[in-house]
């Protein structure tokens, strides 16, 4: 039987690279259970319609469902199903396949970019103020928006 020292190398490359991504990983880890910044103990308060995470450093955070990707308008019997993960780093829903990291909360992130863009556009175009309003009016007076005028082509 031969062996093919390519192979073994390539084999044994391989896994330095892993296994120092392993340790990596675990450094990572315990940097973050350091900090504290990991819930240990997750409920939904029904009276104060908010989801309430406790950390492992002694802090409290809380936020309405209504701001995250997955939670917002869904009834509130399913929204009070969730789990905790094993190590504190992620809410889970199953029935509603939803899931946020417990540092995206504490960072202000609840949900994907596009979700997030989303609800700042929203607000942004409902913005009301009294400029705005005069200014409506004055249009309004004109006749309204202006007509698109296509441009000719030469």
């Amino acid at each position: 039987m031969t062996v093919n020292k390519k192979k073994i190398d390539k084999s044994a490359s391989w896994l330095r690279e892993e296994l120092a991504k392993t340790n990596q990983a675990k450094a990572f880890g315990k940097l973050e259970q350091a900090a504290g910044l990991f819930a240990i103990a997750a409920h939904y308060d029904k009276r104060k319609k908010l989801i309430v995470l406790d950390l492992a450093n002694g802090s409290s955070f809380s936020f309405p469902p209504h701001l995250a990707e997955g939670l917002a308008g869904m009834p509130e019997s399913l929204i009070a199903e969730f789990e905790l993960t094993p190590m504190g780093t992620g809410l889970h829903w199953p029935k509603l396949d939803a899931d946020l990291s417990v540092q995206g909360l504490l960072a202000g992130i609840f949900g994907s970019p596009n979700w997030t863009m989303r609800g700042h556009l929203a607000k942004a175009g409902s913005v009301k103020s009294t400029v705005k309003a005069a200014s409506s009016k004055v249009n309004g007076l004109k006749g309204g928006r202006p007509k698109k005028i296509k441009a000719e082509v030469k």
